[in-house]
């Protein structure tokens, strides 16, 4: 009993500090397993889909715990917007960073030692160096998160030198938990996270990859920008992401919307840090605004209401567009992914790859995750049962994307699909679609003829169709899982269970063949079932609770939504709080921010009804 009532207790603390400082009554899926791993001192990895609340996952520990918190992160505006947020929430918080001046950082470390920081915001080039360490290692602290930890893992998306040395960290501070968090690991990226930054130790919690409201498409890319607009026009008056491959594109394409009569905003990378901060408290403020952004847009924003993310070139990888397609509909209402692509975007990406300055293992890998990525494009199957099997999740037909809904004009392929794998049979399985394609096709290579797969039965069995068609045969092999690649990322591809039932023409096998242009079919469709934002809610009280907001941000030089998100201005218009006791239940209003803030907002609220009833 006694073991009992403690852990009770511990729990109401977490849900004291989830309610009196965020403001939120109840944890969301996952959040309260893995702060009670924490608590009880264990490690822990958590992949958590975008828009989860990952913060709140070492956040509330940190306040609970007491002592230091070390927060890595791997951007220093996405630093300064969390400890903004922190210090509005009435939590003292810091950050560490090149961007701040000498006298700043100095001002930062000794709240930092005297004790009155409780979270500490630094990017891994800054931790991990020995000074720091050194002075870290002489304070009491409690817990550390890495956040975007993919980052540390040479088979992710987004590999970064600088994350290497954080698998130090669990020798320097032997008697701290540690959090990593990402929202994109793939099977073999969560193991190699495991095995450097835990030695396999930790314990490890994957909630769910699915977003069932967000309806996914893709299409061939023919003109653009004819084809973005209509899109575009499909979805009036609502918010929207489009990314764009490059800065130019992305100026261009927010002049073309502008210009047909769409309010647009470009974000980038090139642009000043004020222009960036106007368009992103435009885009996070307003109703209706469309930023057409490279992904240096998107980390660390909760906008709940964008109806669209909208890709005018292919992403990277199918984590980067899983990350990226997150930000849609995070307010559970429908939402739309539409992706355009075409042969020259796959060529631009693997120019990419080649150029980059890693190891040849690392480029094999880039380029199989690339090759994942387009036959996840070129997939007749389900879109959703696609993506979610990539991260080891099963999945029913969903009804709610394009393959489904819309469907794509097919063909069976079973004898095509049987000639392939009997050529990756009669090979051992251990080679690439290139190899596999030159034994179908009767290419005599110095990799053919060294192996003597000339003299295989299925040399120059597939003369029938070119290089391209076999390629794309083979994608859609791979993403309907009946080709598996080899897990040490050398491009070998291996039969599965299902390949097999398919060999022995126990399952048949259909492939998409690209046909005329769908988006115009599914027009008639989308305007069935739409929904307005905020239903139910007074706009023009809205609008005024929105401009309120960007008036305190701007006074106080932050983000529009660190003062308050979204969904807490929605709720406050719902609710239309009388006084303190009614705004301190709004979802989202802490004890600082009701102190500081709620006379504020109630004071607009009153006017807005006394001009309404007048």
């Amino acid at each position: 009993m006694p073991a009992q009532a403690a852990c009770l207790r511990a729990g109401d603390h977490q849900r004291r500090v989830l309610k009196d400082v965020f403001g939120f009554d109840d944890f969301r899926p996952g959040q309260a397993a893995v702060i009670e791993a924490l608590l009880a001192g264990r490690h822990v990895l958590a992949v958590m889909p975008t828009g989860a609340g990952k913060s709140l996952c070492y956040q509330v520990p940190a306040l609970v715990k007491g002592g230091l918190t070390i927060v890595v992160s791997p951007l220093v505006a996405l630093m300064q917007d969390q400890v903004a947020a922190l210090r509005l929430a009435g939590v003292a918080a810091d950050t560490i960073n090149s961007s701040l001046d000498r006298d700043a950082n100095v001002a930062a470390w000794r709240r930092v030692a005297s004790g009155q920081t409780r979270l500490l915001y630094l990017a891994p080039e800054r931790l991990m160096t020995e000074r720091m360490l050194e002075a870290l290692s002489r304070l009491d602290v409690s817990l550390i998160a890495i956040d975007e930890a993919h980052c540390i893992s040479q088979w992710g998306p987004a590999f970064r030198r600088e994350y290497e040395d954080l698998s130090r960290l669990r020798g320097l501070f032997a008697d701290v938990p540690i959090i990593a968090l990402t929202a994109t690991a793939d099977e073999a990226t969560r193991a190699d996270i495991e095995a450097r930054l835990f030695a396999g130790r930790a314990e490890t919690l994957v909630l769910g990859f699915d977003r069932p409201n967000i309806k996914l498409a893709m299409e061939t890319k023919q003109d653009s920008k004819r084809q973005l607009l209509r899109f575009v026009e499909r979805h009036p008056g609502k918010s929207g992401i489009i990314y764009c491959l490059s800065r130019r594109k992305t100026e261009e394409m927010a002049a073309f919307l502008e210009k047909n009569g769409v309010r647009a905003l470009p974000y980038h990378a090139g642009m000043s840090k004020e222009a960036r901060e106007a368009n992103q408290n435009a885009f996070m403020s307003l109703s209706g605004v469309v930023m057409v952004a490279t992904i240096a847009f998107g980390m660390g924003i909760d906008k709940p209401d964008v109806a669209y993310v909208f890709h005018t070139d292919l992403p990277g990888s199918l984590e980067a567009y899983y990350q990226e397609i997150g930000r849609a509909g995070r307010d559970g209402r429908p939402a739309e992914a539409h992706m355009l692509y075409g042969a020259g975007d796959i060529r631009t990406r693997r120019m990419f790859i080649d150029d980059e300055d890693t190891s040849p293992e690392h480029k094999r890998r880039a380029h199989r995750r690339l090759d994942t990525l387009i036959g996840y494009c070129e997939t007749a199957q389900c879109r959703r049962q696609v993506l979610l099997g990539y991260f080891g999740e099963e999945a029913q037909a969903c009804g709610n994307c394009d393959n489904c809904l819309d469907q794509a004009p097919r063909a069976d392929g079973s004898a095509e699909a049987r000639t392939i794998l009997a050529a990756v049979a009669q090979t051992g399985e251990r080679f690439g679609a290139a190899h596999v394609i030159d034994i179908l096709l009767g290419h005599e290579t110095e990799k053919v003829l060294a192996r003597n797969h000339q003299k295989l039965t299925s040399f120059r069995t597939g003369i029938a169709h070119r290089k391209p068609v076999w390629l794309s045969l083979i994608r859609q092999l791979v993403a309907g899982g009946f080709l598996t690649p080899d897990a040490d990322g050398h491009g070998g591809l291996a039969i599965s269970e299902s390949g097999r039932a398919l060999g022995r023409g126990e399952v048949a096998f259909e492939y998409r063949v690209e046909g005329r242009d769908r988006l115009a079919r599914g027009r008639k469709r989308a305007g069935q079932g739409s929904t307005t934002d905020g239903e139910g809610v007074d706009a023009s009280l809205l609008a005024v609770l929105k401009t309120l907001r960007l008036r305190l941000a701007k006074e106080r030089q932050v983000p529009a939504y660190v003062v308050f998100s979204d969904r807490t201005l929605i709720d406050m218009a719902e609710r239309q709080p009388r006084d303190l006791d009614d705004f301190a239940e709004v979802n989202g209003v802490g004890a600082a921010k009701l102190k500081e803030f709620g006379e504020i907002f109630l004071g607009a609220i009153a006017a807005h009804e006394a001009g309404g009833s007048g």
